[in-house]
């Protein structure tokens, strides 16, 4: 039998039908995270790793951004599992490297509840992150744009998650490191 068989057939390498996109529609979820995680495995073992609704890889995008405020190989790890097939590349680390500059590591950590300006953006614990989708999330097949409220700024910030074949959801865009009020304790008019 030749290895070229198999292409004719088929038959062990044909992938799985494509699953149908789901609509989200407007809705709020809430994710609750005892701990942090750690490293990629200690994320890889929460129920939200199943990658299986765009809500679930949105609150761990939160996550992996705070890993990667504290540790930038572990965060790069952690955001290049929510990015799936599309591993980060030079120009997003580097993105991500002046989002952290002069000590702005308190970012991400406005997205959990409890955080504030005034208390420097430490969230309560354990950790809450909500995730919100509209009426225009669902505006591109096989994409969600989803919302997730930010104690330093008016309005939600926005993330973008793309469907794989399987039903998998992972980060596309994240929009969660763009500019927030300073904690109150670095500014000099508080």
């Amino acid at each position: 039998m030749s290895i070229f068989d198999k292409l004719k057939t088929g038959a062990p390498n044909t992938p799985a039908a494509p699953v149908a996109p789901q609509k989200v529609g407007s809705r709020r979820e809430s994710f609750t995270f005892a701990a942090l995680p750690e490293s990629l495995a200690e994320m890889q073992a929460l129920p939200e790793a199943s990658l299986d609704s765009p809500f679930k890889t949105a609150a761990l995008t939160v996550c992996a951004l705070c890993a990667y405020a504290a540790d930038r190989q572990i965060g790069t790890e952690m955001l290049n599992f929510l990015r799936g097939p599309r591993p980060l590349n030079g120009q997003d680390i580097s993105f991500l490297n002046d989002r952290f500059r002069d000590g702005k590591t308190y970012i991400p950590f406005s997205y959990f509840a409890g955080s504030s300006p005034d208390n420097g953006y430490t969230p309560t614990q354990p950790f809450c992150v909500t995730v919100i989708s509209d009426h225009t999330s669902d505006a591109e097949a096989g994409y969600a744009k989803l919302f997730i409220p930010c104690s330093g700024a008016d309005s939600p910030r926005p993330v973008k998650l793309r469907m794989r074949g399987d039903g998998k959801w992972f980060l596309w865009e994240q929009y969660l490191l763009t500019g927030i009020r300073i904690p109150k304790a670095q500014d000099p008019w508080a």
